[in-house]
């Protein structure tokens, strides 16, 4: 019976010890940025108005009022640059936010890490046909 409690109070001991080094961790690392997690509610409804690709690693949405929002996807998403459609996995509230998914059709599903709101995707500059690109920029200098 000794031994039994021995070991009993070394295991006690052990794990008090353990939870003491991992609490002074926690209290002496910096405190963790706060989440700016968005949702767009109705979007299986007719909430999302436009979407465009950041290559695979990320999809501008716009909802309904015209407000754009950034969806950081967990990983690579394989299709997403090149897709002319795809789904939102919305479920169960309708509601499209870090816990919905991108279906990108014939490639397959791509999870949402964070979505935050966003001033929407860079523009694009067009060249004008035969103009250097410096001047479709408005980059160009003029001599006096």
């Amino acid at each position: 019976m000794n031994i039994r409690r021995l070991c009993i109070s070394i295991g006690v001991a052990a794990l008090t010890t353990t939870a003491g080094v991992g609490l002074a961790a926690a209290a002496n690392a910096p405190a963790a940025a706060p989440t700016t997690d968005v949702s767009v509610p109705f979007a299986n409804h007719g909430g999302i108005r436009d979407w465009s690709a950041d290559n695979d690693r990320g999809l501008w949405v716009q909802d309904a009022h015209r407000k754009w929002y950034y969806a950081k996807l967990m990983g690579p998403c394989m299709g997403l640059n090149f897709a002319t459609s795809i789904g939102f996995d919305t479920r169960p509230m309708g509601t499209l936010d870090r816990f919905s998914t991108i279906i990108v059709p014939r490639e397959g599903r791509c999870t949402i890490e964070s979505l935050a709101p966003s001033e929407g995707p860079p523009v694009k500059h067009k060249a004008a046909a035969g103009a250097p690109a410096s001047a479709a920029t408005g980059s160009a200098a003029t001599e006096s």
